[in-house]
């Protein structure tokens, strides 16, 4: 079930932007606007589901942005902002949507604390909204002259994601099908329902001109940061006669436990490379109670974390992995593991390292019950 979903507006033409390509699909340092909106919302580990809104025309636009981020399939939009909110919220009916995070699909620099914020207010309200107070003195305009000074008091700038529980929108938006209004926010307010306001950020704007994707450019162009986490995993021994190690099968008197192939090494060191994202663990994106990854190879999980890594435009540098166990031996089979572990993530082999040890008999991996590893990632990521 996927109880949180983001649902990803992305059917405008951008009117306002000019050009024929629609400003979603414009590059913004390598890759189009709308993959970076994406990727965010696809590591957050609050959300267990992102679906976009897309225009048919831009099909395969879509496609080439999106690539390799595990999304929903999208659905098509209609003729207004409004009409496309209705549809893909339509869309979501029978996924057991709880709660839903409606996102525009040219905010980038959404991050994970404004989602969390968004989020927690929907304990207590049925909707909620990011929002920056007003800072500016605010002035009302007539024939090209000041008309009078409006009271900025209580006056807020509203953004998106903008979070509601998901049968009361779908409710909502229902019931105004035909009437456009400003935001889904308004169309809570016309159903009578509370909306929450929460702080966002000035980073989280929406690129609505030339001058907007220019700023985001220049936002993106630092170094970036380089960041390490690390992963750590334990399975028992199983009538068996081989487990699988770092992607390969090693010939034992055993075998390992687990719902997937049990490969202690890979589980580690998908691990470490989502922490380095801040993108929870195994199970939050692999869940062992789901029968689907029952008897699954464990190289699904660690090639999932990789292309996390690279719809965030970031890059593994470097992977450590040390399996820890009596025996099996791993010496024989180090060479084929780096080989394995270098291939799945598209890396070359002196960035992978695979090493063993023992616990001198004590412990469990001591007494022969089972296999430990852990892995240490290190991960490049673009600044924000």
């Amino acid at each position: 079930m996927a109880k949180v979903v983001a649902l990803v507006v992305a059917a405008g033409r951008g009117r306002r932007f000019g050009g024929d390509l629609p400003k979603q699909y414009h590059d913004l340092a390598g890759r189009p606007v709308l993959r970076h909106t994406l990727a965010q919302l696809a590591v957050n580990p609050q959300i267990d589901a992102v679906r976009a809104v897309i225009h048919p025309d831009d099909l395969d636009l879509y496609r080439e942005a999106a690539a390799g981020l595990g999304l929903l399939e999208p659905v098509f939009g209609g003729a207004t902002r409004q009409d496309s909110v209705r549809l893909g919220l339509e869309s979501l009916s029978g996924l057991g949507c709880e709660r839903v995070l409606i996102h525009d699909g040219a905010r980038p620099f959404i991050d994970a604390g404004t989602i969390g914020r968004v989020l927690a207010a929907l304990d207590s309200h049925p909707g909620a909204i990011p929002a920056v107070a007003v800072a500016d003195t605010l002035k009302r305009g007539s024939g090209g002259l000041v008309g009078a000074t409006v009271e900025r008091a209580n006056l807020w700038r509203a953004q998106t994601p903008q979070g509601f529980r998901f049968a009361d929108i779908l409710t909502a938006h229902a019931a105004v099908k035909g009437e456009e209004l400003t935001d889904d926010a308004a169309v809570a307010e016309r159903a009578g329902l509370a909306v929450a306001l929460v702080q966002g950020t000035e980073d989280n704007y929406k690129i609505t001109t030339a001058a907007d994707l220019e700023r985001a450019r220049r936002t993106l162009g630092g170094p970036g940061e380089t960041r390490m986490a690390t992963g750590y995993d334990v399975h028992r021994f199983a009538p068996g006669t081989g487990v699988w190690l770092g992607g390969v099968l090693i010939p034992h008197d055993f075998g390992l436990e687990g719902h997937s192939d049990a490969d202690a090494a890979l589980h580690a060191a998908t691990d470490a490379i989502l922490g380095a994202i801040s993108a929870a663990d195994i199970g939050r994106h692999f869940p062992p109670t789901d029968p689907r990854w029952k008897g699954a190879s464990s190289d699904r999980f660690l090639a999932h974390a990789a292309s996390l890594v690279a719809g965030l435009g970031g890059r593994i540098l470097h992977l450590d992995i040390t399996v820890i166990c009596e025996r099996p031996k791993i010496g024989p089979h180090r060479a084929a593991m780096q080989a394995r572990v270098a291939e799945i993530l598209g890396l070359r082999q002196d960035r992978v390292s695979i090493k063993a040890t023992t616990t001198e008999g004590l412990g469990f991996t001591g007494r022969r019950e089972g296999i430990a590893a852990q892995a240490a990632a290190t991960v490049w990521l673009p600044g924000y």
